[in-house]
């Protein structure tokens, strides 16, 4: 007898033995799997218990409530709005206090000034980019920067005390 000797004795036998080798592991992969991922879970829930899991973790605020509109100085609108270009004179947008660039806005009068600021002009989008403001927001800030050159432009009044004035 021989100790040493292979239970596989035929081509047939070895193909065999091989097919196995690849298959029973796949099959048990595929059968624990399918036990593992089966059945409905979650399904009896409650939705309130569903949406307070999948509830976003914080929020995003991209502009604080303000106060109601029209309310703003032309100081407080040149600080949010106007002072990017024109504190630093970009795309020709004349400087603050600059009263060679502010002149010839200032030699073309209050009007044509509010109508520039207000609709744009060149390089300016309306209203300084900020659709929010109002019309009376954008003349204080016109007033504001071309005053600070040496203009003496009047300042539209708030809508409280405009109010107030007509009432007295």
């Amino acid at each position: 007898m021989e100790e040493h000797s292979s239970p596989i004795k035929t081509p047939k036998q070895l193909i065999f033995v091989v097919l196995l080798a690849f298959a029973v592991p796949i099959t048990i992969a595929g059968l624990l799997s399918q036990l593992v991922t089966s059945g409905e879970k979650g399904m009896a829930d409650n939705s309130d218990h569903v949406l307070a899991r999948i509830q976003p973790v914080g929020t995003v605020v991209l502009a604080e409530a303000t106060g109601p509109k029209g309310m703003m100085t032309g100081d407080q609108v040149y600080g949010q709005v106007c002072k990017t270009c024109h504190e630093a004179g970009l795309a020709g947008a004349p400087k603050v206090g600059d009263k060679a660039a502010w002149g010839k806005v200032i030699a073309q009068g209050e009007k044509t000034a509010f109508d520039h600021a207000i609709n744009g002009i060149r390089a300016m989008p309306p209203r300084g980019g900020n659709s929010d403001l109002t019309d009376d927001e954008v003349k204080r800030a016109v007033v504001f920067m071309a005053n600070k050159a040496g203009a003496k432009f009047d300042e539209p009044k708030a809508p409280a005390a405009a109010a107030s004035a007509a009432a007295k």
